[in-house]
């Protein structure tokens, strides 16, 4: 790196403070002021190109090559070592979003790609080159507005950020669990909700692309390693923005703990064949709340609220399951309601349903019901679906809803029992996943895209047909009952 009087590029504290000077300031500013100064373009680009190159979403380097070479004056690159390799430090700029619960991570935060053959290679964690690149990073925040170009986004934090102790043990144990799957010639199987705070997500730009992997012949899909988004989000919450929101942690200060999940199962399965009013009883709880089972599940682990600080930047969904005494399950698994006209504009490769479920890691707390009719714990297990069911059948379902909706092809009929019936795929058509209503009545409805209505039978009396119920997708209990390890479902 060439030498600059602007700041050391040695001190990691002189690099942090000058970049610090960029807050309040808009990218398409940096630029401009940089342009005067000297030339960072190229012989064949304009000062309109190079704007026009960092304001595509789709360029890979966007505005943070621009702060590499408009303020820290260096030709950005993709160098194996850290931006500021004398100081260590490695610049990564990240957005954030607004939403009606407040502020969150726009995505993940990429930190080098991950070389299958090499990965194995590495002697351990603290000498991977992951860690080279996440030891010390200054990490430079913008809000993102939709509809606003980034150029015209303000730089509003800008902190140097080192993984703190208490994550660090999680974050090793989920790189271990990554390189363990590619030495056992499964790299192919990997997925982010494998791990808790660090990921392996897919990198590259087209979803047909394939890497060689060491230990078997089938080709995997290139993936590098990131944090979370739920994990990026708790750092901006907690380690960034002033006014922090706290949650209380499952591992207590001072406390070691090598293996987590199996700690947090271990303090659940301790009380196993208590009943939900035993426990209630217990820890001073109404048996009336709708989540009483999770609520339970919480305190078992030391937690008095409804969320814990480690499930929080993992982005661990708790979910109770209720096994009848017959041994079925009672209820299908529900998500969040389907936003017909944000499905239209999606793709497969990056869809709300499929990002939730690539990403995801659930704990399931199970109880089942005695003789007397009463659900007695009967201890927790981490579950994230398996790749082949998510690009299989919930794929499936996925798509025929897509293309059900998107092209205007939604039918409503009366069947023979006089009930009010659409084409949307059913429980009974596939083994994993479905799609049904998950709203207050029938006349809970969401908008369809612009342009589309329903396609309405004889008989149907409806008011709009540019709206419809709310739908949501859901994982059939006969398939979630499957999936539990057989100490649970006995």
């Amino acid at each position: 790196m060439k030498a600059t009087p602007l700041y050391d590029s040695t001190d990691p504290s002189s690099i942090e403070s000058y970049g610090k000077m960029m807050i309040g300031q808009t990218f398409r500013s940096i630029y401009e002021q940089s342009a005067k100064s000297e030339n960072i373009h190229t012989a064949q680009e304009t000062t309109a190109a190079y704007v026009t190159r960092h304001e595509d979403k789709n360029y890979k380097g966007g505005v943070g090559n621009l702060v590499e070479e408009c303020w820290f004056g260096y030709k950005a690159n993709s160098d194996a070592e850290a931006d500021f390799p004398e100081a260590g430090v490695e610049l990564k700029v990240t957005p954030y979003v607004e939403t009606k619960k407040g502020f969150r991570a726009k995505e993940r935060l990429v930190l080098t790609m991950i070389n299958y053959v090499e990965i194995v290679k590495e002697r351990d964690f603290e000498h991977s080159h992951l860690w080279e690149k996440a030891q010390l990073m200054l990490l430079v925040w913008y809000l993102h507005v939709k509809g606003t170009s980034d150029m015209d986004s303000t730089v509003d934090f800008v902190q140097l950020f080192t993984p703190p102790a208490e994550d660090l043990k999680i974050i090793q144990n989920d790189y271990q669990k990554i390189v363990a799957k590619v030495k056992a010639g499964k790299a192919h199987e990997l997925s982010e909700s494998d791990t808790l705070y660090l990921g392996a997500c897919t990198k590259s730009s087209s979803s047909k692309v394939r890497r060689k992997q060491p230990f078997s012949d089938e080709p995997a899909k290139p993936r590098a390693f990131s944090f979370k988004n739920s994990y990026m989000t708790y750092v901006l919450l907690h380690y960034i923005m002033p006014g922090k929101k706290t949650y209380e942690p499952i591992i207590k200060k001072g406390q070691v703990v090598s293996d987590f999940e199996r700690y947090v199962m271990d303090k659940i399965t301790a009380a196993k064949d208590k009943s939900t009013a035993e426990l209630a009883a217990k820890f001073g709880i109404e048996t009336k709340p709708k989540n009483i089972e999770a609520l339970l599940a919480f305190r078992l682990l030391g937690v008095k609220g409804n969320q814990c600080e480690e499930f929080e930047k993992a982005g661990i969904a708790v979910k109770t399951i209720r096994i009848k005494k017959n041994g079925t399950i009672r209820e299908n698994m529900s998500f969040p309601p389907i936003r017909y006209q944000e499905l239209a504009q999606e793709t497969w490769e990056d869809c709300t349903f499929g990002n939730y479920l690539r990403e995801t890691r659930f704990l399931f707390v199970v109880y089942r019901e005695d003789d007397s009719g009463k659900y007695r714990l009967q201890g927790a297990q981490f579950w994230n679906i398996p790749v082949k069911d998510l690009n299989g059948d919930v794929r499936s379902v996925w798509q025929e809803t897509h293309d059900i909706i998107a092209n205007g092809k939604l039918i409503l009929r009366v069947n023979r029992q006089g009930q009010y019936v659409n084409n949307l795929p059913k429980k009974a058509d596939h083994p994993i996943s479905h799609v049904r209503p998950h709203g207050k009545n029938r006349d809970d409805v969401a908008p369809l895209p612009d342009g589309t209505h329903i396609q309405i039978g004889p008989g149907v009396h409806w008011a709009d047909d540019t709206a419809y119920t709310k739908q949501c997708f859901w994982l059939n209990n006969d398939y979630i009952l499957n999936q539990l390890d057989k100490n649970l479902k006995n």
